[in-house]
């Protein structure tokens, strides 16, 4: 994934979080979901474009899945349609991103970058579980873990990659950020499990489903 757009991802990912919270409005956020999303679909065609092997392109390939959500979160947010197509493809990408996380520990042994798909895997499903299946009581939950995902899996690899540090960076130190996050997002959790089905969630139907 493109260190640039990896970093870029992470702001957008931020405004979405205070999208699904409601302290900003779906227009607004709608903008620069257009603006990453175009970046994060540039990107990959020109890196395949000039690819050197297929394993080159397999990779790159997997930054198709997050611009394409943010294109459709911003397209969407612009046009007023309801979130029910793109919480689906919000499923389906959380499938593939499953796939990219294994595939980069088994295939390229590159545990810490797996372990960044895998979280994109949990994020996204989800947002497939709030605007999909629209279970809105999770709205809060999405809304946190998107916020500390912005940072944690986007804007700090992100920089971390320009500076050329990223792979210095060992996976106990990714696992831990990771149980870190669960600690921080668990209270949240267990209220929204706690809460009666068909709950809305602060931002109601505006919120957004987007991620790298």
């Amino acid at each position: 994934m493109s260190d640039v757009g990896l970093m870029f991802v992470g702001a957008v990912l931020f405004i979405d979080g205070l999208l699904f919270l409601g302290k900003i409005d779906a227009k607004s956020a709608a903008t620069f979901n257009l603006f990453v999303g175009a970046l994060q679909v540039a990107i990959p065609f020109y890196l395949i474009a000039t690819a050197p092997t297929p394993s080159d392109i397999l990779l790159d390939s997997g930054i198709f899945l997050f611009g394409l959500t943010y294109l459709y979160v911003g397209i969407s947010n612009l046009a007023g349609h309801p979130p029910l197509g793109l919480g689906w493809y919000a499923a389906w990408v959380a499938i593939m991103a499953v796939a990219f996380g294994i595939t980069n520990i088994v295939k390229f042994h590159d545990p810490t970058t797996g372990l960044l798909w895998l979280q994109w895997s949990v994020l996204w499903a989800l947002f497939w579980l709030v605007l999909g299946l629209g279970m809105t009581r999770f709205t809060a939950l999405a809304a946190w873990l998107t916020l500390i995902m912005s940072f944690t899996t986007c804007t700090i690899p992100g920089f971390l990659l320009l500076l050329g540090e990223w792979n210095h960076v060992p996976t106990w130190a990714v696992l831990l950020v990771i149980a870190a996050t669960a600690l921080a997002v668990g209270p949240v959790a267990a209220r929204s499990l706690r809460e009666p089905a068909g709950t809305t969630g602060r931002a109601g139907t505006a919120v957004p489903a987007s991620a790298p």
